[in-house]
């Protein structure tokens, strides 16, 4: 008999000084956490968290959430050009490896819709054992770089960023995350996969 799925604690933070300030809703958080129930199978304890563009604020937040036990942080918002989009500089700041891959693909997925994603600066590192990884500021740009883009018969065309998460954790000790397929397939090595549970 296989096991439940392991439990997991995601730390997700939106950072925008004029959502934090309430002049606007924030969108970030609830887009992060719709989308994390539908793509994994595992029961999660989410860690939200809404911050203005201080990057030592960030840096903090950041730090904080990996010593709650975060093994994956996920930040929305800050990673343009302009002079406040602070996010990439306050998460390399805590970084102990950087993790390039991640933000090469997002641009690749972003740069299909619009030519200005060479401006996004999203980066994603370890820190201990939690993968933190920038991600952009609009929802449904979200929901696109974590899960990839299909083909018109369902087929994926471009290969979302979360198909590699559940494996790098594995490797920096975290839990086994299971994803549904119909959202998001994680890619495991065979000798890495445990059998999946009913």
């Amino acid at each position: 008999m296989s096991n439940p799925p392991d439990p997991v604690r995601i730390g997700i933070v939106s950072i925008s000084d004029r959502a934090s300030s309430g002049v606007y809703e924030d969108k970030g958080l609830p887009a992060l956490q719709e989308w994390l129930q539908r793509a994994l199978r595992n029961p999660i304890e989410f860690e939200p968290r809404l911050i203005p563009d201080e990057q030592a604020a960030i840096s903090a937040a950041l730090i904080a959430l990996v010593d709650a036990g975060c093994s994956l942080v996920l930040t929305t918002g800050g990673t343009g050009p302009a002079l406040r989009d602070v996010t990439p500089e306050a998460t390399l700041a805590v970084a102990h490896k950087e993790m390039p891959g991640f933000g090469e693909q997002m641009r690749q997925i972003s740069l299909r819709f619009v030519p200005t994603a060479i401006l996004s600066r999203q980066v994603a590192v370890i820190r201990d054992q939690s993968l933190i990884i920038n991600l952009p500021g609009q929802p449904k740009s979200i929901a696109e770089t974590l899960e990839g883009l299909k083909n018109p018969d369902g087929t994926q065309a471009v290969p979302g960023i979360f198909a590699a998460v559940p494996y790098c954790i594995d490797l920096i000790g975290g839990p086994y995350l299971e994803t549904d397929e119909a959202v998001c397939k994680a890619f495991r090595p065979k000798s890495a996969i445990r059998p999946s549970t009913p």
